[in-house]
C-alpha cells in the first residue's frame, strides 16, 4: 500500500493538444503506457473513440479532456480541472495546430490570422495558462514545441504556414532563457513528413481553390506533392518515432534544444546549412518541378 501511494504521489501529469490523430494521438498513449498521468486534449470530443478504447482496453492512466486552442475560456476549464484533480502539470506538448497552403497573394488577411490563432497564439495561450502552476510546485517541467522542418526552412505555397512556424522557433528560444531558472525544459520538435492526416486536416485557402489563380498549377502540384511524400513509407516517419522524441526528450536530465524527427528533415536542414542561399532554393525549385 505505501508504495501504491508513493506512486501516485509522484506519477507526473502530461497535458497533450491536438490529440485526436498523429503526433498529439501517439504521443498520449506512449506518455500513458510509461506510467504519466496522461490529458489527451482536443477541440472535439467526437474524435475522441479510438484513444478512449485503446486506453480502457490497456487500462491505461489517461483521460480526454475537451480544449479548443484558440479559446481562453476552454482552455481555463480543461486546466482548472487538470490542477483540481491532480494539483500539478509536469509537461505540456503544444501539438495543435493544421497547415494552410496558398500563395501569398491568394492567401486573405483573415485566412493567415486564422493560421496564426491556432499555430502561434494557440501555443501562446496554453502556456501562459500553466507556466505559473509548472513555477509554483518549484520542482521544474518541460514544455515541448511541435514545430517543423517547415520553421527553419520556407517553401512555396505554403508562406503562412511557415511564417508560424519560424515564430514557434523564436518564441521557444526566448522562452528557453526565461524558464531556465525555474528548472522549466523548453523543447523544440522539428518533423519532416509524418505519416499523419494532416493532409486532409490542411486547408487551400479560398483564392487558391480558384482555377483562375495565376498560382492554381503550382499550388495543386505542391500539395499532391505532400500528399505523396506523406503516404510514401520511404519518404516519410511514422507519427509513434516522434512520440519516442518526446519521450526522450522530457525524461533526458539535459536535454538539447532542438530535436529534427525524420531522415528527410535532418537531410534538409544540413543541406540549407551547407549551401548558400542560391543552391538552396534551386534545390527546393527542383523538388517540384
Amino acid at each position: 500500500m505505501l508504495l501504491i501511494l508513493v506512486y501516485m504521489q509522484e506519477q507526473k501529469v502530461a497535458l497533450v493538444t491536438g490529440s485526436s490523430s498523429g503526433i498529439g494521438f501517439e504521443t498520449d498513449l506512449l506518455l500513458a503506457r510509461t506510467g504519466f498521468y496522461t490529458y489527451a486534449s482536443m477541440r472535439n470530443l467526437e474524435k475522441s473513440k479510438n484513444i478512449v478504447e485503446i486506453a480502457n482496453r490497456e487500462n491505461l492512466p489517461l483521460q480526454i479532456v475537451q480544449l479548443d486552442v484558440n479559446d481562453d475560456e476552454s482552455i481555463k476549464k480543461a486546466v482548472d480541472k487538470i490542477v483540481r484533480e491532480k494539483e500539478r502539470i509536469d509537461v505540456l506538448v503544444n501539438n495543435a495546430g493544421y497547415g494552410l497552403f496558398g500563395s501569398v497573394e491568394d492567401l486573405t488577411i483573415d485566412e493567415i490570422k486564422a493560421q496564426f490563432e491556432t499555430n502561434f497564439f494557440g501555443i501562446v495561450r496554453v502556456t501562459q495558462r500553466i507556466l505559473p502552476i509548472m513555477r509554483m510546485r518549484n520542482n521544474g517541467g518541460a514544455i515541448v514545441n511541435i514545430s517543423s522542418v517547415g520553421g527553419q526552412m520556407g517553401v512555396p505555397f505554403l508562406s503562412a504556414y511557415n511564417s508560424t512556424k519560424f515564430a514557434v522557433e523564436g518564441l521557444s528560444e526566448s522562452m528557453a532563457y526565461e524558464l531556465e531558472p525555474f528548472g522549466i525544459k523548453v523543447i523544440i520538435i522539428e518533423p519532416g513528413f509524418i505519416r499523419t492526416n494532416i493532409i486532409n486536416s490542411s486547408i487551400l485557402g479560398k483564392k487558391a481553390l480558384d482555377p483562375n489563380s495565376p498560382y492554381f498549377s503550382f499550388t495543386q502540384k505542391l500539395a499532391d506533392h505532400f500528399n505523396s511524400m506523406v503516404n510514401n513509407t520511404s519518404t516519410s516517419t511514422p507519427p509513434e518515432e516522434v512520440a519516442k522524441i518526446i519521450l526522450s526528450s522530457i525524461t533526458s536530465e539535459k536535454p538539447k534544444l532542438r530535436y529534427t524527427v525524420g531522415n528527410d528533415a535532418s537531410a534538409a536542414i544540413q543541406a540549407k546549412r551547407d549551401m548558400t542561399d542560391a543552391e538552396f532554393m534551386e534545390m527546393i525549385k527542383k523538388q517540384f518541378q
